[in-house]
């Protein structure tokens, strides 16, 4: 059954497509797999770009009903992120986020001044939502928590702009995505805006059936 696009989640493709964020081809992925599709968040890159992704991911997390403090962007394309859409939040999402905190991390660990390696609200006894673009293997999540426990706080969710909806390693008799992994490891929800679903409902309904027949046989491989 075709997953079913809401209007924020179609302009989320619709945008991402035109600024070729989202691409249909070739691609030699790191894992070394081959994809029919790449998907590169920095491409939104401009004010309206920005504040429409910045809208996506708010209202994701506004219908997640998620209770958190602070959004934490892991360096470095999460910093961008966690402070746009703490800004949305506050614009869009009613009292409850006006009070909303964003922190990111360094990679390295300031040894004058204030020091330490968080930028931003402090961590220690809060509730955390991790914010990124992708999810893969899982390293850089697993990073990020190890920071924000070092740091005391305590992570309720993360959320990401695409899930990808495939197999870490097809070896894995459980057959978990990325997101299912770090989602039963952490015991957390893992948010997004779209998942690869949501891309192929568009595809058959905007773009003929070529790239979304490539999706889904790449996912009868891959696919969690």
């Amino acid at each position: 059954m075709p997953a079913v696009l809401e209007d924020y989640q179609k302009n989320f493709l619709e945008l991402a497509i035109e600024c070729q964020a989202l691409r249909f081809g070739d691609f030699t992925l790191k894992s070394g797999r081959q994809s029919p599709y790449f998907f590169n968040l920095g491409l939104f890159n401009t004010g309206k770009l920005l504040s429409n992704l910045a809208t996506a991911y708010a209202i994701a997390i506004i219908q997640s009903d998620l209770k958190f403090d602070v959004i934490f962007g892991p360096a470095y394309k999460g910093i961008p992120l966690a402070s746009i859409v703490c800004v949305k939040l506050a614009e869009i999402g009613g009292s409850k986020f006006q009070d909303v905190q964003y922190a990111f991390n360094r990679k390295e660990a300031k040894d004058h001044g204030e020091g330490g390696n968080i930028v931003g609200a402090s961590l220690e006894d809060k509730r955390i939502l991790i914010i990124d673009d992708v999810m893969t293997a899982g390293t850089a999540i697993n990073e990020a928590f190890e920071v924000i426990g070092n740091a005391g706080g305590k992570v309720v969710g993360t959320i990401i702009a695409l899930d990808r909806q495939e197999v870490v390693n097809l070896e894995d008799k459980d057959k978990l995505s990325a997101t299912a992994a770090v989602s039963k490891k952490y015991n957390i929800p893992v948010l997004h805006i779209v998942n690869l679903s949501h891309v192929i409902s568009y595809l058959e309904t905007r773009m003929g059936a070529d790239e979304k027949n490539k999706i889904e046989e790449y996912l009868q491989v891959y696919g969690a």
